[in-house]
């Protein structure tokens, strides 16, 4: 009997985002042993000057992206397609969501006919996709809950939040990466509610040594303290990144990632060195220069319902970790310094300049090496392949 095929409209986009997002990982996986087709972010809203960061940058990648058609991206991986769908990103009238529903799903079902899926598991990651997806035949339907969109500052939250609750009560099953938003809907969600924590590829994730770090990296005098991933600004605290360049000067700050906000306010400092994006394979070989890895999030009701990937990344990579304060973070508390306010956070990257981290390299590594991506695909599809009760 063929195993099942799945299909994952994705929160991001495989052609300009961090593939490390949990929706890409997971898919990848299970694409070992399924065939599986991603569907790329059709957005939360269509782009709008005075509202939407960068618009014109954000309208032209997604119509590069659109461009790509269906493409098989991983040479290893026959069975994982990607796909581009042009979506109409307007959800403020029925009518408008309708036929965007129309257009995105009459394009995923041609491509589904074309590769032989069949009532294949739905695994929606962005809500907005609910509309398209609500009457394609399917053998079970997932709710991949990585973030509350809604609470996106640029979406319509009246609308998205319909779209939430739709899924949520829908779904045959709800996946989370938060137990405090789990929780927060258990009431709509019951039992086909599901914990399933965030994995790494520690194989990738492996600490380079020095002669095969980036050599724009090696340049950058030390200490160094860094980011990598998306420098956007829901998630980013840049007031506490700009605090960290002032008030330790003789510091560097190494930021690798792209970013949906101008740089200039950090990058007028001498110590601070933006990079911008670089492709997720040489991602590990900036981080491996990091003297201290920052987690520098903003407070707001996104992050606090957040369980960043990033911090299984930085710990596989053996390295001391300083974040904000959000309740996901706190089952960390003996691997990261945890600080309270920006004052704390300095401090905190001082001390473990001083110190080091909390455990050593190789113990950080190791509390995450049970935690691989491929484990976290096993317990997905043990749920997707055993249709629930709506």
């Amino acid at each position: 009997m063929r195993a099942p095929d799945y299909i994952c409209f994705a929160a991001q986009d495989w052609w300009y985002h961090n593939q490390a997002h949990s929706d890409f990982q997971l898919m990848r996986s299970i694409a070992a042993d399924r065939r599986v087709l991603v569907v790329n972010s059709i957005g939360l809203r269509m782009p709008t000057p005075g509202r939407s960061t960068q618009v014109v940058r954000r309208v032209l990648r997604k119509l590069r992206s659109v461009a790509m058609l269906v493409r098989r991206p991983l040479r290893d991986l026959p069975n994982f397609f990607v796909m581009s769908p042009l979506p109409l990103p307007l959800y403020g009238s029925a009518t408008t969501r309708r036929l965007n529903a129309w257009l995105v799903r009459t394009q995923v079902r041609a491509v589904s006919w074309m590769l032989g899926l069949r009532t294949p598991v739905i695994m929606v990651t962005l809500p907005t996709a609910w509309d398209a997806v609500r009457p394609m035949p399917r053998r079970s339907l997932v709710f991949n809950r990585s973030d509350q969109h809604s609470a996106f500052p640029e979406s319509d939250r009246r609308v998205i939040e319909v779209m939430e609750r739709d899924l949520l009560r829908s779904s045959d099953h709800v996946v989370y990466v938060s137990d405090v938003l789990m929780e927060g809907e258990r009431e709509l969600t019951g039992s086909r509610a599901h914990f399933l924590d965030h994995g790494v590829d520690t194989e990738h994730f492996r600490r380079r040594p020095v002669n095969r770090q980036p050599p724009d990296l090696r340049r950058v005098p030390g200490p160094r303290v860094g980011f990598f991933g998306s420098l956007d600004d829901y998630l980013v605290d840049f007031d506490l990144l700009e605090r960290v360049a002032t008030d330790l000067p003789d510091v560097s700050l190494v930021l690798v990632g792209d970013a949906n906000v101008p740089m200039g306010r950090l990058t007028r400092h001498p110590n601070v060195h933006w990079f911008g994006r670089r492709p997720y394979e040489e991602v590990p070989a900036y981080g491996s220069g990091f003297d201290v890895a920052l987690m520098p999030w903003l407070d707001n009701s996104f992050v606090r319902h957040s369980n960043p990937i990033k911090l299984k990344e930085y710990l596989s990579l053996g390295l001391p970790v300083v974040s904000t304060d959000f309740h996901q973070i706190r089952h960390y508390a003996d691997r990261v310094r945890i600080a309270a306010d920006p004052a704390g956070f300095v401090e905190a990257v001082r001390t473990t300049l001083r110190e080091g981290g909390l455990r050593s390299a190789e113990e950080l590594r190791a509390s995450v090496l049970d935690a691989s991506w491929s484990a976290r695909a096993a317990q997905l599809k043990a749920l997707a392949e055993t249709p629930g009760t709506p």
